[in-house]
């Protein structure tokens, strides 16, 4: 299932072999397979969790920790429920204070202006996991060698391309709204803030300039690098392995220990199933905090019409 990069639909007999492929999701992977999506999962995240201990206490404190958990989870839900399942899927309305908060919140987590992150996003969905998908593992076919290749793809590599998703097209009624244009427009501001933010609370909490550069390093750059990681692992390893309880259109899966770092978007396979839902972890024991975020939301009378997914509405979308 080799992909090119084209928004053109597939002819009828490749659209139900693509199908047919998409729906198994990968279940029968071989040994090397597996191994080759271990390292490509494994290896990043084991290095980062490896720098702590040995950081700690020379150049990481808890001061650094507390900034960089704050700035990770406020600019992480400020993606998951404001990019995406407010601007990208429309899963609750909003009034215009958080709007405009959700648009510079989601721009703080430096992943690309509002209005691109938003239009790929929906063109994904569009195509997800077939031709025109900017971002699926899957672009290259299923060898080992084109796995690993699309995984990088997916990962980081699609960001590169030149090939741009048209915004206008994908997303206009955010092109269409001047406040969103120009928090749009201004992502060079978000991202100076952002960077800039924790070094100014480490400094001013710290009265020192080596408590600055710590919160610098820990809060802005390695921060920014998590989320990102984090967040490029919904396409990549989302869409290579997990469990599948619910029937979608492609190899979306749900990836339970992604479930916390990535404020409940690993539960990718319902989501995809229902794109609209403002819960995605709808099973015992699924935490997702942007679910539990919106649900306080609501409760303060900032957003209405959430869609929250109901028993029927469940039961419908399982697998057989």
């Amino acid at each position: 299932m080799t992909m090119q990069a084209s928004e053109a639909p597939p002819d009828p007999a490749g659209a139900a072999a693509t199908q047919l492929s998409a729906t198994r999701g990968g279940e029968r992977q071989g040994p090397i397979e597996r191994i080759a999506l271990a390292l490509f999962i494994g290896v990043p995240f084991l290095a980062l969790v490896a720098a702590v201990p040995v950081a700690w206490g020379r150049g990481l404190g808890w001061r650094d920790l507390a900034i960089t958990t704050v700035m990770y989870f406020l600019t992480c839900h400020g993606v998951t429920v404001g990019f995406h399942r407010y601007f990208t899927h429309g899963a609750f309305k909003a009034n215009r204070p958080l709007r405009i908060a959700l648009a510079v919140a989601g721009s703080l987590a430096v992943e690309g202006p509002l209005v691109r992150w938003v239009a790929d996003h929906r063109r994904h969905h569009r195509f997800s996991d077939k031709e025109g998908d900017p971002h699926s593992p899957w672009r290259f076919g299923e060898t080992v060698p084109a796995l690993v290749k699309g995984l990088w793809w997916a990962h980081t590599g699609w960001m590169f391309d030149q090939e741009q998703t048209p915004q206008l097209k994908y997303a206009p009624d955010l092109v269409r709204d001047p406040a969103m244009r120009r928090i749009s427009r201004l992502f060079w501001l978000w991202t100076a803030l952002s960077l800039l933010v924790p070094p100014l609370v480490g400094g001013l909490l710290s009265l020192s300039w080596e408590g600055a550069l710590t919160a610098f390093f820990w809060g802005s750059l390695v921060r920014i690098a998590l989320l990102h990681h984090v967040t490029w692992s919904i396409n990549s390893i989302c869409h290579a392995i997990g469990s599948r309880p619910f029937r979608s259109r492609d190899r979306s899966g749900n990836v339970w220990w992604l479930a916390v770092l990535s404020c409940g978007e690993s539960w990718h396979n319902l989501h995809h199933a229902d794109p609209t839902s403002a819960r995605h972890g709808v099973l015992r024991g699924q935490l997702d905090s942007s679910a539990r975020l919106i649900r306080w939301f609501e409760r303060a009378g900032w957003v209405h019409d959430v869609r929250w997914p109901d028993p029927e509405r469940i039961a419908a979308r399982r697998a057989a």
